[in-house]
């Protein structure tokens, strides 16, 4: 099993992956408040020269030497390139290979940096390289989704401080995303509307939970946000796959990221959160009632027994009072 395997748990249908490299990860043993190590330190992620993985893609810098944007194998992958889809049965139960790819993308070569000091500019070319590695990661036939996500600070699940997110391939649809397809299939079916476009024009006509827009996108805190400062941004053109963004969606896209992720770190003191690309899974990127958009998630608060034995969010925040202390400069 040194390549990983995927089980499926037949009670509740979810993959579960079984990641040995994972074991190797630094910080498995080390329970110790993470500092953020000098370049001296030999920061893998650094531009010293000493990558232990190859450079899959570099963003080149516009008018300097040297680079912008850096994507390299992870070293401690959850999935691997290597084997096969083939689902295995094994009495009642299912497994398969671990096939995927897992990358990591080297924000910037500032060590100190992150998305929430960083310039437009700078955010722009982190997702230009999203863009780029998404749309070469689902050329793969094996491919059924890619995930783009980044985890800020250790209390976010980050085990390197230097500015970096991930993007990782996988050969099958989680159930959990395979849900919010069925949601969003059953709103479409009842009244032939998207309802992403319909929270958004609703979100949009009322304002209360709205931060701020563009000619092309809208960041507001959901109604029914999970945690403390949620925030979604949406682009307002319809389209179910992230890979389908326009030049110009992209240029505004990194306009208001920047701009939401800088509001987090002045008004929480640079908090830990999660962001997610949610975006169409294979076959799905045309579909009339799927919509990708931008997820943020501070991590304020901490899920207890019933959160996690219910499966209910308790947010002790209002969304509208954190739109409007998101929003008040």
């Amino acid at each position: 099993m040194s390549s990983g395997q995927l089980r499926l748990n037949t009670a509740t249908g979810e993959w579960v992956i079984y990641a040995p490299t994972r074991r190797k990860r630094p910080q498995e043993l080390c329970q110790q408040t993470q500092q953020n190590p000098s370049i001296s330190q030999a920061c893998p992620f650094c531009d010293n020269g000493n990558y232990s993985e190859p450079v899959i893609f570099d963003l080149p810098h516009p008018s300097k030497s040297g680079w912008l944007t850096r994507v390299i194998p992870n070293k401690y992958p959850v999935l691997m390139p290597c084997g096969n889809t083939e689902r295995i049965s094994q009495g009642i139960y299912l497994s398969m290979q671990g096939y995927g790819k897992h990358e990591v993308v080297i924000e910037s070569p500032d060590h100190d940096q992150t998305p929430g000091t960083m310039t437009v500019e700078e955010v722009a070319a982190i997702i230009e390289t999203y863009h780029q590695r998404y749309l070469a990661l689902m050329a793969d036939p094996k491919t059924m989704m890619a995930i783009i996500f980044r985890n800020h600070k250790k209390e976010a699940g980050a085990s390197q401080p230097h500015p970096h997110s991930q993007i990782i391939a996988t050969s099958f649809v989680p159930r959990h995303r395979r849900w919010q397809e069925e949601e969003a299939l059953r709103y479409f079916d009842r009244w032939h509307r998207c309802v992403y476009c319909d929270m958004l024009a609703y979100e949009s006509e009322e304002g209360k939970r709205v931060i701020e827009e563009n000619d092309s996108f809208v960041a507001f805190v959901p109604y029914a946000a999970q945690v403390p400062c949620e925030v979604w941004i949406m682009p307002k053109q319809h389209k179910a796959d992230f890979g389908n963004i326009s030049e110009l969606e992209k240029a505004d896209f990194a306009v208001i990221f920047q701009s939401i992720l800088c509001r987090l770190y002045r008004k929480l003191d640079n908090p830990a959160y999660n962001y997610v690309i949610n975006t169409a899974s294979r076959y799905k990127g045309e579909e009339p009632q799927l919509h990708w958009y931008c997820q943020i998630l501070p991590r304020l608060t901490t899920p207890a027994g019933f959160e996690l034995g219910a499966g209910i969010s308790i947010n002790p925040s209002i969304p509208e009072e954190d739109a409007a202390f998101l929003r008040d400069d």
